[in-house]
């Protein structure tokens, strides 16, 4: 379809600003650590000091990372426009997080807070050979996002507001998200939102269900965050309960693709069979695939194929960002 629109950018995108090591492991590294196997887990300074100590004779790469900033890069090495909104400190970390944003294509506008203040957020991303991976964040100065850093003039120039739900960890980042939600109504913009983890709709699964039926216009979300949310053991169920809260509801399911549930129709979009290494940031390459789609007026199905075909790319190399640009696969993927 690729209509035309008015405004300067597709999607305003707000998360924690995260600094991620990568790092393979083998199965038997976590016997020692207290750490959700397959999931992300909350650590201060010295818990992820002593992760990295442990670490120290494994080969490490550095990424500018969060599951938020990651769909605004993938949006950008589709060609479009994102927005990012988080906010990291003047730290190297800090530095090194706001060039490779600016240098990639994403509009990264706040200002970092002083280093007095605490260091730039990190997570340690740990992959094992059956491709998943374990993560441990200590959220630094992330915490400190707040409704006044939300900068509505740049909000109020974008299609879609996209909101990560790591940020319901922090009161005021949680505040600011509902102030965003809250402008993009008033003014006509889509309003979508992640779940991000399954602990995450553990601990705020009553607001978070509030805040599908109430506020937002897109929801994403994986196969096990639904079945969390719902309580249900059903997949399927589980779409059509979330899909009679909200209008679009996209589901992803490995390598079985996903399901969409638009206006409580729900579809199967089948994936792209890949051999994959690493599945750290499937689901955040999936939605920027999707709300970059969208933002070009493709239907809700035609946009799932491509984020389909996004999350199939980013698995088969290390790391949660796409390296390549993806816009001249756009059409030939789209019209088959």
């Amino acid at each position: 379809m690729n209509q035309a629109h008015s405004k300067k950018y597709d999607v305003f995108g707000i998360g924690n600003a995260l600094v991620d090591t990568l790092v393979f492991v083998n199965e038997d590294f976590f016997a020692s650590l207290s750490l959700n196997r397959g999931a992300m887990s909350l650590a201060d300074g010295a818990t992820q000091a002593r992760i990295l100590s442990a670490l120290q004779d494994h080969e490490l790469e550095l990424r500018s990372g969060g599951s938020a900033a990651n769909t605004m890069w993938t949006i950008a090495r589709c060609g479009g426009s994102p927005v990012y909104n988080g906010v990291v400190s003047t730290d190297p970390n800090g530095e090194f997080y706001r060039s490779d944003l600016a240098q990639n294509g994403v509009v990264f506008e706040i200002g970092a807070v002083d280093e007095s203040e605490g260091p730039t957020g990190t997570c340690v991303v740990m992959t094992t050979p059956d491709a998943e991976r374990t993560m441990s964040t200590h959220l630094g100065v992330s915490t400190l996002f707040n409704k006044s850093m939300v900068d509505t003039a740049i909000l109020n120039q974008c299609q879609y507001v996209y909101i990560e739900g790591y940020l319901w960890d922090g009161p005021a980042a949680k505040e600011a998200c509902l102030y965003a939600f809250d402008t993009a109504r008033q003014n006509g913009i889509k309003t979508s939102f992640t779940f991000s983890d399954p602990f995450c709709v553990g601990r705020y699964r009553d607001e978070f269900l509030m805040l599908v039926q109430n506020n937002c216009d897109v929801v994403f979300c994986n196969a096990q965050e639904a079945l969390a949310l719902t309580e249900l053991d059903k997949l399927d169920e589980a779409a059509a309960a979330i899909g009679a809260l909200c209008d679009l509801v996209y589901i992803t399911d490995g390598k079985q693709g996903c399901l969409v549930v638009d206006h409580q129709n729900q579809f199967r979009v089948a994936g792209f069979p890949v051999q994959a290494i690493d599945t750290n940031g499937a689901g955040d390459s999936f939605a920027g695939g999707v709300l970059y789609a969208l933002a070009r007026g493709e239907t809700p199905l035609k946009a799932a194929r491509w984020g389909n075909y996004l999350a199939s790319q980013i698995v088969q190399i290390h790391g949660a960002r796409l390296q390549n640009d993806y816009g001249e696969h756009y059409k030939n993927i789209m019209e088959h």
